[in-house]
């Protein structure tokens, strides 16, 4: 973990500047776009919106005409099978492009929901088309943010098929750390997390009562809290030992976290 107020300035100052897209790919090469390519990114962007919590943003199936980055609040990508229950195979920080995918494929094969209030900026695909024309290098930075979401994919897939309950529950909290770190909204192991106990079990394949029971033992670990939607972590190197987390994957500028 880091605490460093210059970052923490720069973040701010990155924000304020470009109030739409300022967190999108921070800590992940961004300073090597040029001003004119974060100015055309910002420019892009064709409205902003607010969503209240627990609000469908886009169904599976349906066509899609434009992409969301998200700049306040966390979304989910999700899934439900034909009983009803749910799968969340993603979730969203700000600073993330949600459905970028959807530019080429013109709609998704999953649903999108909000988790707390949030605030998106819209990207209209026709506009996309355009710096796609116009700006190879900021089209490869687009291309960038796509395969950050693969290589997220990859990595909760071997959350669920090699861990246990505790790894399952650990990788999820570090990752999440990790990420909004990078985008200036976590800090000395805190961080602001609006999902329930039933959220986090949709996220790691367990079910509620063992979500319950799991977050008591990483507690009683002395390896993180979680309360009232409020995480602690109170020991990382432990949280990523029991994760077997690496954070090679996000493809941080200066690599946040490790096992060992």
């Amino acid at each position: 973990m880091r605490d460093d107020p210059t970052q923490s300035d720069q973040t701010d100052g990155e924000v304020a500047r470009y109030p739409q897209t300022g967190r999108f790919l921070m800590g992940r090469g961004r300073t090597r776009m040029t001003p004119e390519e974060r100015r055309v990114l910002e420019d892009t962007a064709m409205a902003v919106k607010d969503y209240p919590a627990r609000h469908h943003l886009v169904r599976r199936g349906e066509p899609v005409d434009s992409s969301m980055m998200l700049i306040e609040g966390y979304v989910t990508r999700y899934m439900d099978d034909r009983e009803g229950y749910r799968q969340l195979v993603s979730v969203h920080v700000p600073g993330d492009f949600v459905d970028l995918h959807g530019f080429p494929t013109g709609r998704l094969d999953h649903d999108i929901g909000t988790l707390g209030p949030v605030k998106v900026a819209l990207f209209d695909h026709q506009a996309l088309v355009g710096i796609t024309e116009r700006h190879p290098t900021l089209t490869r930075f687009l291309w960038f943010a796509t395969l950050i979401d693969a290589a997220m994919h990859r990595e909760w897939i071997f959350r669920l098929g090699r861990l246990g309950a505790e790894g399952r529950l650990a990788h999820l909290f570090c990752e999440l750390y990790a990420r909004l770190e990078m985008v200036g909204l976590a800090q000395d192991g805190q961080f602001d997390l609006p999902l329930t106990q039933p959220d986090l079990a949709e996220a790691c394949g367990l079910t509620g009562v063992h979500v319950n029971r799991t977050l008591r033992t990483l507690r009683e670990r002395g390896l993180l809290t979680f309360k009232n939607g409020r995480v602690e972590i109170l020991d990382h190197r432990g949280l990523c030992t029991t994760a077997e987390f690496n954070s090679d994957y996000l493809y941080s500028d200066c690599g946040v976290w490790k096992t060992s």
